[in-house]
């Protein structure tokens, strides 16, 4: 095995900050390379650029089966659907992360890309290692989701393999980020700190939403579950310190993202970029009609995918998924779409993850001593102690109807801001708190905005470092705080409650 020390990659620039330009995406899109997605290669795709997308990643899940053969056959398809359709088709996979949940693995559009992802499942992925000795029974690792020792070793093992393929040239990129990571309560606050340690470059960040938006609506269409199918409970093999609504959405978003002071805000606390994105996980939408031909594991063994999807007529019970970019989206600033500059802009965190299109835009500037240009999302900027902070947020709103055919309108922005104490002990590893995080100021949207409305204030004597962030609602399911509802199982509408969470702006003092 490797060792667990921390790692890091080359340091990269990501060009000026002002100088980019928004592009929506969906890091997590399964096809029918995955056992239990209904669509193509090119039909997902397609339905990307449809709904507005400018890049996406194909992320069937890895295992056993899919490892024999699944990814060369999607990479003619994926390079096909390159040359089809006008949008950046990044080949990625979903690992199963040893003794933990999921993570999407972001590979760049590269002639090496291909064997980089199979041998990384081969060697990596939980479900592969746990069925590596004997397929009907326990392998290298008693199961792929048990949080023992040897596991976690492994996940850690993964990331420090994927950092020296980089450091070789193999590929010339990489990105991963937590799959859903508070749905079954397994991954615990001091496994989201040794991802992030091992590879700081590499392991960026989490879902601050989940996919699988529709799960709560009522059946027959819906499930009748918790919105992202957060609907669990904690199991022995969960991390002992969660309550019970860490295990659900809060207005459709991961609970260690919407909770006011914590697991996320913990993070920031200590200075550590941690980013949060959004994504459809889209398998099959809700309300289609679709279905494919042979559901058998023997089928998909043979052929590597699940067969040809062909419509009923009639919708199937239990679909949960908007299309990609329909619903979720996550706005990534970069100077120009391509591989390179979307991955860079991930990287960096200059990033705001939005709803149902409850806004067109949004973008901060952040400025110390309010001179000069100013920073956005995922940038670390430096003020005089004692000194002020000017902070600019500027609103686009929504112009036209989003699936639910009404036009969503932000009706209260939150500057979010808490102060950055440092590392954490060791023995500390597992705090998910920051009680010191507070909602500065509240901004309320105008009724009837035409066009950008702008918001501005300022930080007074800043004494110490910080890190500020912005959400904003659409004001319905809020609680009297301001802050969001715990969202019920079987009873949350995705459309009627809707919000923005952006990515943070450090501010230093010297």
């Amino acid at each position: 095995m490797h060792s667990h020390g921390p790692a890091s990659l080359p340091p990269r620039t990501d060009g000026d900050d002002r100088d980019h330009r928004w592009f929506a995406g969906d890091h997590h899109i399964h096809t029918t390379f995955s056992r239990d997605a209904m669509y193509t290669v090119d039909d997902q795709v397609r339905r990307g650029t449809a709904c507005g997308l400018d890049w996406m990643v194909l992320t069937d899940h890895g295992g056993p089966d899919h490892a024999k053969q699944s990814v060369a056959l999607q990479t003619p398809l994926i390079e096909q659907a390159r040359r089809d359709h006008d949008v950046l088709v990044f080949q990625g996979m979903e690992w199963n992360i040893p003794g933990a949940e999921h993570a999407t693995f972001i590979a760049p559009h590269h002639h090496g890309t291909p064997h980089l992802l199979q041998e990384f499942e081969r060697r990596f992925d939980g479900d592969v290692l746990a069925a590596s000795s004997n397929p009907d029974g326990p392998g290298l690792i008693q199961h792929s989701v048990q949080p023992t020792a040897t596991a976690r070793a492994l996940g850690l093992d993964a990331i420090s393999w994927l950092v020296a393929q980089l450091a070789d040239g193999v590929v010339d990129e990489a990105l991963l980020l937590s799959n859903h990571p508070m749905r079954t309560g397994r991954v615990s606050p001091s496994m989201v700190r040794d991802w992030r340690d091992a590879a700081p470059g590499l392991f960026v960040g989490w879902e601050g939403a989940p996919g699988h938006q529709a799960a709560a609506l009522p059946p027959p269409l819906g499930r009748g579950r918790g919105r992202g199918q957060y609907d669990e409970f904690p199991t022995s093999w969960s991390f002992p310190g969660y309550d019970v609504d860490q295990y659900r959405t809060w207005g459709g978003f991961d609970a260690a993202t919407a909770r006011l002071g914590g697991l996320w805000d913990s993070l920031l606390a200590e200075g550590l970029p941690w980013w949060v994105t959004a994504n459809s996980d889209n398998h099959f939408d809700h309300g289609d009609t679709v279905r494919v031909e042979d559901l058998s594991r023997e089928f998909y063994l043979e052929h590597g995918h699940r067969g040809t999807p062909v419509p009923t007529g009639v919708p199937q019970h239990g679909y949960v998924d908007f299309a990609p970019g329909f619903y979720s989206r996550t706005c990534v600033g970069a100077p120009t779409r391509d591989y390179a500059a979307v991955m860079a802009g991930l990287r960096a965190g200059r990033v705001f993850v939005v709803h149902g299109g409850l806004v067109r835009g949004v973008e901060a500037r952040v400025r110390p001593g309010g001179v000069g240009p100013g920073v956005t999302f995922g940038a670390r900027t430096a003020v005089t102690r004692g000194g002020d902070v000017e902070v600019e947020l500027r609103v686009d709103p929504a112009t036209g109807p989003n699936g639910s055919g009404e036009v969503p309108r932000s009706a209260r922005w939150d500057l979010i801001v808490g102060t950055v104490t440092g590392r954490v002990a060791d023995l500390d590893r597992d705090l998910f708190e920051a009680p010191g995080t507070r909602v500065a100021e509240s901004f309320e949207m105008p009724a009837h905005a035409a066009g950008p409305v702008t918001f501005r204030t300022t930080l007074r004597g800043v004494a110490d470092p910080l890190y500020l962030r912005f959400r904003g609602s659409d004001g319905k399911h809020m609680r009297s705080d301001g802050h969001p509802e715990v969202d019920r199982i079987g009873d949350s509408d995705p459309w009627d409650d809707l919000w923005c969470y952006t990515n943070p702006v450090f501010v230093d003092v010297v």
